[in-house]
């Protein structure tokens, strides 16, 4: 049967604020495709600050990113699948790094794990270990900002399966455990992917927690948006190159994950 699609006019009063709205948007990307050196741009993508704060961010929004799906998934689960006093002051409480500014976030990441921290001088103590400003605080500070992402894509994911694929596994003798390993992550696996796509995409670019609780320290804790901040300062080149990459990122991320946003038009 087909469908019959009346075009409409679109109100001017409407239409103006939604040209600004987009123009908006898309002016400042235009101004750094046209503002970058593409004649040069081989050669800088190739200069060993850039290769090592990409290497750098690559890894830390990777291992961020596992930190997340290994902590994040069976958080979402019980958000999803139990019913407990106070799930929903849990679920305001990890839906809180959204909302909370970078910054305060390390500065509460500092309060935690620092040397005087409530754990950090337990960890410093015991083990030696010291975590702010280091390659690992790195991590600590992403996977913080990071994780709500990933556990409210997966929750929604849980919340949208059929349950009653997982009510036959337990009539049939699984335990809880063997049904989630089981029925339920095949069930939710393309919000688990989702999901992590869009913790490694904010991982990747964190600064305010990063640059407050792990510092700002080339080949160790510089990663991409920090190098870019530091650049604007000395080289503007090469600041435009960085955001490039990252900006490259994102639109893949974007088209990517188009389809669970918006679907087929």
């Amino acid at each position: 049967m087909s469908r019959t699609v009346r075009r409409q006019r679109v109100p001017i009063a409407l239409l103006v604020p939604a040209g600004l709205g987009l123009t908006f948007l898309v002016l400042p990307l235009a101004g750094l495709l046209l503002r970058a050196p593409w004649t040069t741009l081989p050669r800088r993508l190739t200069e060993p600050g850039v290769l090592t704060a990409l290497r750098l961010s690559l890894e830390t929004a990777t291992v961020a990113t596992l930190l997340c799906v290994v902590l994040g998934v069976p958080l979402a689960w019980l958000l999803a699948r139990v019913e407990f006093p106070g799930r929903r002051l849990v679920r305001a409480l990890v839906t809180v790094p959204l909302v909370l500014p970078p910054v305060v976030g390390g500065v509460a990441l500092l309060l935690v794990f620092g040397r005087r921290g409530l754990i950090g001088s337990w960890l410093d103590e015991t083990f030696g270990v010291t975590l702010p400003f280091t390659t690992a605080g790195v991590v600590l500070a992403e996977a913080f900002v990071a994780m709500p992402f990933l556990v409210i894509a997966v929750e929604g994911a849980l919340r949208g399966a059929d349950p009653r694929y997982e009510e036959a596994a337990a009539t049939l003798g699984a335990g809880r455990f063997t049904t989630f390993t089981r029925v339920t992550l095949p069930l939710v696996a393309p919000g688990v992917a989702a999901g992590a796509v869009l913790c490694w995409a904010r991982a990747l670019g964190e600064f305010g927690a990063t640059i407050t609780f792990a510092g700002n320290y080339p080949g160790r804790t510089q990663t991409m948006p920090l190098a870019v901040y530091l650049a604007l300062e000395t080289d503007l080149q090469a600041a435009i190159v960085l955001s490039l990459i990252l900006l490259t990122v994102s639109v893949v991320i974007l088209a990517a994950l188009r389809d669970r946003w918006v679907g087929s038009t």
